[in-house]
């Protein structure tokens, strides 16, 4: 699927591509409804009604992956909250084999997601992700979630990457398209994110839901 001798970067994404998307899912559609409404004191069903509306205004946005923001608007611990479902946190399938066999190529392996710090910091730590990675970025640092035309502009600035000649992985068909409108070459798609739930249509991208479906690398 790749000719990996037009590939001199690696962007890759980290929940529902290399993680599980299973914890996140479960995490904002089940967890918090659960602990707001048990806080507010309201039924599951209303907590869930509220909540999703409020998160689907925010789709997109970089207020909708900030933690931060969130907290201050629930007023939960939602660190605290996240730590309870960590042991959910989960490597898809083949994502170590595939990072182990970018690491021994001569590729440059960049870690570019929309997860909040402290959601990276939890995810690192249980996964132990980061021996695999040249950089890893989040889009907070540049203030434009990667949906965000500014995103990949600020990204080029401060890492130095040719887009033809990167292949980028996400399970999000916005940010996808985000980065095939700046140009990046060559764009794979997860067909698989969430363990727990049924296969995605991905559209006009080729996807893969086993990483090793990439190797060998050369």
């Amino acid at each position: 699927m790749i000719d990996w001798k037009t590939i001199d970067t690696v962007l890759l994404d980290m929940d529902g591509t290399l993680l599980d998307l299973h914890f996140d899912n479960r995490f904002w559609l089940e967890h918090v409804p659960t602990h707001y409404a048990r806080q507010y004191d309201m039924s599951l069903e209303q907590a869930k009604t509220e909540l999703y509306r409020r998160f689907e205004d925010r789709q997109g946005q970089l207020e909708w992956y900030c933690l931060d923001y969130w907290q201050a608007e629930l007023k939960l611990d939602l660190l605290t909250m996240k730590r309870e479902l960590a042991h959910l946190i989960s490597l898809r399938p083949g994502a170590e084999a595939f990072l182990a066999a970018l690491q021994r190529s001569s590729k440059r392996v960049v870690m570019i997601t929309n997860a909040h710090q402290q959601s990276l910091s939890l995810k690192l730590e249980k996964a132990s992700l980061g021996q695999y990675f040249d950089l890893m970025i989040s889009s907070h640092q540049y203030g434009f979630a990667k949906e965000h035309p500014q995103f990949w502009p600020a990204l080029q600035a401060d890492i130095g990457i040719d887009p033809k000649r990167c292949l980028f992985i996400d399970d999000s068909l916005p940010v996808l398209r985000s980065g095939q409108r700046w140009g990046i070459a060559e764009l794979i798609a997860i067909s698989h994110p969430d363990s727990q739930g049924s296969a995605k249509n991905t559209e006009e991208f080729a996807a893969v839901n086993d990483f090793t479906e990439l190797l060998p690398i050369e």
